[in-house]
């Protein structure tokens, strides 16, 4: 792990960030194909791995991103309290933009079910827009936290960026499997299914690229900027994430992968950060 560190470190931050997204949009790949492997997976499963990823988003959103933001704030003679409350708010109404004003619909919810406006895009189209919209404020900060070590901002470490990173790309394997899974099961081909189970994580590294490169030229949005991510990633756990997991029976099972994804995020931000 210490050479992994090491390299990150040695490498310009952009090229970082695109190196990490690009891992965590792998990673959704991974779960994706398996596919190929089983035509259907049981819902208890499903359901324990969106709980899980709503557990990382959780803890990332404090431990990497909000803790962080507020430290830095006073290290600038800001209230710590003030960047993250404004850079909060936005990322949260951000998302609740993109909520009202992009058609999508949530996993596990039927076509007449979809927010946003109406349309008569496909199913599968909207399926994808939805873990898009969420897969956003990840990259995002992921992207921020390396342009933070860039520009040498105390509370900003290559550790708590690549801890993150991970964090997030664990977490993007049951997405993938969420997004494939019910499209294979409803007879859409493997290759298509994993396609769009992919598709949804690619906007991650854009994101990503384009938050290291927003924090090295505006170095003093960068604490707003943390919380930006962890306002938007929080709006999407609480809108989306915990909503879909508790659609069926297995609603312990969904809270124990949270408690799980939690536990998971919070001891590799603080092992590594």
């Amino acid at each position: 792990m210490d050479s992994i560190l090491n390299y990150m470190e040695s490498l310009d931050p952009v090229v970082g960030a695109l190196i990490a997204t690009t891992f965590t949009w792998l990673m959704t790949a991974a779960g994706a194909a398996i596919v190929f492997l089983f035509k259907s997976m049981k819902r208890a499963v499903l359901d324990g791995m969106l709980g899980f990823t709503g557990g990382v988003m959780i803890a990332a959103s404090y431990w990497s991103l909000l803790a962080p933001a507020i430290e830095m704030a006073e290290n600038q003679g800001q209230p710590g309290w003030l960047p993250a409350g404004i850079g909060f708010a936005a990322g949260a109404l951000f998302l609740f933009a993109l909520d009202k004003f992009m058609p999508h619909l949530h996993i596990n919810f039927k076509r007449d079910e979809a927010e946003g406006p109406e349309t008569n895009w496909h199913r599968t189209t909207l399926l994808v827009l939805a873990i898009t919209m969420h897969n956003i404020p990840e990259g995002l900060a992921v992207g921020v936290l390396f342009g933070g070590v860039a520009v040498g901002m105390e509370g900003a470490s290559i550790g708590a960026a690549v801890a993150l990173a991970i964090g997030i790309g664990i977490q993007n394997f049951p997405e993938g499997v969420a997004v494939s899974m019910p499209l294979r099961r409803q007879g859409v081909s493997r290759r298509r299914s994993f396609w769009y189970g992919q598709l949804s994580a690619i906007v991650e590294p854009a994101a990503g690229v384009l938050g290291a490169a927003a924090v090295i030229f505006f170095e003093p949005i960068l604490p707003y900027a943390l919380a930006f991510a962890a306002g938007a990633m929080i709006y999407v756990v609480i809108e989306e994430v915990v909503p879909e997991a508790q659609q069926d029976k297995y609603t312990d099972i969904a809270t124990l992968g949270f408690i799980g994804g939690f536990l998971v995020m919070m001891t590799l931000d603080v092992a590594l950060g």
